[in-house]
């Protein structure tokens, strides 16, 4: 790996309060004197790595996850490079800090963990000139990525208005962390338009916009100034849409995927990442896709991304659109989607049974789950319905009858909301379940067998995702580069980690699993005609060279 060099006109304290350019104890005596920071710093001069065995050992000793996800939030805000190379050296362990579940709770507590500004607020006081704030909050920077979420439908915690930037940078982080995305060119943004959530409002302490939510033409018009302000300055940059609530992501997604360069991960990413699993559960039941019966429990934006990838995968192993029903149930909170019902959300409409299928395989007027179970006999349950305990004990035992080798993916996060727990579940089965959840979960122990849980961690996809569709150059993100990405990851899983019950790559190997995938995004890309950039030939390599590193530059 070749030195980083590099130049700065700032000098003194400034230099010390910009994390991009932050060493701390490491200056050397060299660069103290370049720098203007004689007599700023301690005597001694530090390596990285004593200062990330400092740090992590001043960590340690805290318990409470919200403490150590300030304590690192405090690190990135003071030395990036550093920040990363403790999260990279611990990434098991730090990853449900800087995201899920723990990053969940720091949304609902943002005004009161606030301890300085990162990325941007676009509000609606910002209307008619959003390009304005946009240009003077990235100042000099050559951005490639941005994060933007309306804060909405924050995991499975609902509304939580500005605090949703937590979940932006959250993203960023891992992007940085797994595909190597340089910070210095991330950018994660907060369409901060209001909150319905009403504790917030009443709090004297809420940072956000403290009005109602914006909707209507007013939210419209306001994501559009946006959108067309982001485009003019950033025309190459790619947006991932994250936490919008599920009519205004796909609408959105579907208005803007052709005109600036983006993808929806509650959508897209999680559909990938579902489907990986299932390839991965495949693998070990020795079955095809499209021998499969899979029940969706929940038809919300992700719901519908798993759906439609798991219908591209049966497409491609040969099963006809009209006989996609006999493969796919998606039941929403009112039951089982068929189409002799009015639907307020449009896209249900495409997730829903004709009247005669319900019909053909006994469901009538109960279109339950426990109902849908009873009479489709699934191989695969699926839930992205937030319902915490959906999947019960009477349940997953029906279901398990009629499967030798059931796959049950509770997806829910936070893990409060999982539909089931792999203890249970496993339990229920025998043993014989093929579980991932969507929330970290302990190993189980079950017949004298430990059982590893698989995290379906939608970070196996976007940081793959994000990275192949830059090194391309890409146009648009199509479905079938996502579809790339979802089979790359499931190709990534050992015999060993499935022998020990995992359905995903083990978190350690996430850098080079992320390039790999990329590659194959990159590769995708290049086949449906969308890549501008030139093909390399070897694009793991290509991925694996273009990732940033967290070590220190050379100041001269």
């Amino acid at each position: 790996m070749s030195r980083k060099i590099a130049h700065t006109q700032l000098r003194g304290n400034a230099v010390l309060h910009n994390p991009l350019l932050n060493k701390g104890s490491a200056f050397t005596h060299e660069e103290r004197l370049l720098l203007d920071l004689d007599g700023l710093l301690p005597a001694a001069c530090n390596s990285q790595d004593q200062q990330a065995i400092r740090f992590y050992d001043r960590l340690s000793p805290f318990a409470d996850p919200l403490v150590r996800y300030r304590e690192l939030s405090a690190l990135q805000d003071r030395n990036e490079h550093l920040f990363y190379r403790v999260l990279m050296d611990h990434l098991a362990e730090f990853m449900p800090i800087v995201y899920t579940p723990t990053v969940g709770l720091a949304t609902q507590k943002f005004s009161e963990v606030f301890q300085r500004g990162r990325g941007v607020w676009i509000t609606p006081d910002h209307r008619g000139r959003i390009r304005d704030v946009l240009e003077t909050a990235t100042s000099g920077q050559r951005l490639r990525l941005a994060v933007v979420t309306d804060n909405e439908s924050i995991l499975g915690i609902g509304d939580q208005g500005a605090g949703g930037m937590a979940i932006s940078i959250g993203k960023l982080s891992l992007y940085t962390a797994a595909a190597g995305i340089d910070p210095a060119e991330t950018l994660p943004v907060s369409l901060d338009v209001g909150t319905n959530n009403a504790a917030l409002l009443q709090n004297d302490l809420y940072l956000g916009w403290q009005q109602r939510r914006l909707t209507g033409a007013a939210y419209d018009e306001l994501v559009e100034e946006f959108v067309v302000a982001f485009t003019d300055l950033f025309p190459d940059a790619l947006i991932q849409w994250e936490d919008f609530r599920k009519d205004n992501a796909l609408r959105i997604l579907d208005r803007y995927r052709h005109r600036h360069l983006s993808f929806n991960d509650d959508i897209q990413g999680t559909g990938a990442v579902a489907v990986a699993g299932l390839f991965s559960a495949l693998s070990i039941t020795g079955q095809r896709v499209d021998e499969q019966r899979i029940v969706i429990h929940g038809a919300g934006a992700a719901g519908l991304g798993i759906a439609r990838q798991i219908k591209g995968a049966l497409a491609v192993s040969g099963v006809a659109a009209d006989r996609m029903p006999h493969h796919v149930a998606v039941l929403d909170s009112h039951g089982l989607l068929v189409d002799d019902r009015t639907f307020t959300d449009t896209y249900k409409a495409e997730l829903a049974w004709p009247r005669k299928t319900a019909a053909a395989v006994g469901i009538d007027d109960d279109r339950s789950l426990e109902a849908t179970v009873r009479a489709f006999r699934p191989t695969v349950l699926i839930g992205t319905s937030g319902q915490a305990g959906a999947f019960h004990q009477t349940l997953i035992e029906t279901m398990a009858r009629h499967c030798a080798s059931p796959v049950i993916m509770p997806m829910s996060n936070p893990t409060s909301n999982s539909e089931a727990v792999p203890e249970d579940l496993l339990t229920w089965t025998d043993g014989r379940a093929l579980v991932a959840t969507g929330s970290p979960f302990a190993p189980v122990t079950v017949g004298g067998r430990t059982i590893e849980i698989g995290q379906g961690n939608n970070v196996f996809i976007f940081p793959a995702l994000g990275l192949g569709t830059l090194m391309a150059r890409a146009s648009i993100v199509t479905d079938t580069m996502i579809t790339a990405a979802a089979r790359a990851l499931a190709g990534q899983v050992t015999d060993a980690e499935l022998e020990r019950g995992l359905l995903y790559p083990s978190i350690d190997r996430l850098r080079e699993t992320t390039a790999v995938c990329a590659a194959e995004v990159c590769r995708q890309a290049h086949e449906d005609g969308v890549a501008r950039a030139e093909r390399d030939d070897d694009l793991l390599a290509a991925a694996r060279n273009s990732m940033w590193w967290p070590e220190y530059p050379e100041f001269n």
